[in-house]
């Protein structure tokens, strides 16, 4: 069975109603970039009851959200591949449509962990809010379980790994100028088939098929391309 990898970014859960990124005037749901989602906004300038609030309301919103069909069409090529996926997404939606291997480059909404433990220390927290006093068992206060700007990404390797070892690799909902994906491209193997689906023009050194769809209908496209050639 051939390896697939699908590296997706926020383009792909935008058709649920998700904004996971920033949009072009800086913000972030009306809030500014530096102020949720960097880690001296948390460790070094205090807004830490802000940037609890502002995550909360992510969850929220993700509760709320449903799977879209890019999202399912991803899943059902499990059917046919041995599918990674490599989000930049921190909502759960590859999961709930389906996905069963998924690495989070950018951390998880419905996890958590404490201030100052290890990354790989998170625990499960559903769609539940986190508070200014709400405490680990060992009383260290919980924070959301995001890689933030200023912080190292942990699962960068492993994504890397995948995609070395991809004999198809699918990029959907980021452009090749958005990183951490811009970078994991140029691990593909020779004879890799690099497939991007993204409705604009995109340029690249890396050589792609490029599906010039959003994510729900260029997903649909290339499934049926990709069934037809095994």
């Amino acid at each position: 069975m051939e390896k697939l990898v699908v590296l997706s970014g926020a383009g792909i859960s935008a058709e649920s109603g998700i904004k996971t990124f920033r949009d072009s005037d800086g913000l972030w749901e009306n809030y500014p970039v530096e102020e949720v989602a960097t880690a001296d906004s948390w460790y070094s300038y205090g807004r830490k009851a802000l940037m609890l609030d502002f995550y909360n309301q992510r969850r929220r919103q993700l509760r709320d959200a449903a799977p879209n069909l890019a999202h399912k069409t991803v899943a059902d090529l499990e059917k046919y591949f041995d599918v990674t996926v490599a989000t930049q997404n921190i909502d759960n939606l590859h999961e709930r449509a389906g996905s069963t291997n998924v690495i989070h480059l950018h951390g998880e909404l419905t996890k958590a962990r404490g201030e100052y433990s290890d990354y790989y220390t998170a625990q499960d927290i559903g769609y539940q809010d986190i508070l200014i006093g709400s405490k680990t068992a060992k009383g260290e206060q919980l924070r959301p379980h995001i890689v933030w700007f200023g912080e190292a990404v942990p699962e960068l390797d492993k994504a890397a790994r995948a995609v070395g070892n991809a004999d198809i690799l699918v990029i959907v909902g980021t452009s090749l100028a958005v990183y951490p994906a811009a970078g994991l491209v140029h691990y593909t193997k020779t004879g890799c088939r690099v497939y991007l689906i993204d409705p604009k023009d995109v340029s690249s050194s890396v050589r792609f098929t490029h599906i010039k769809e959003k994510a729900t209908v260029g997903m649909q496209q290339l499934r049926n391309q990709l069934i037809k050639t095994i």
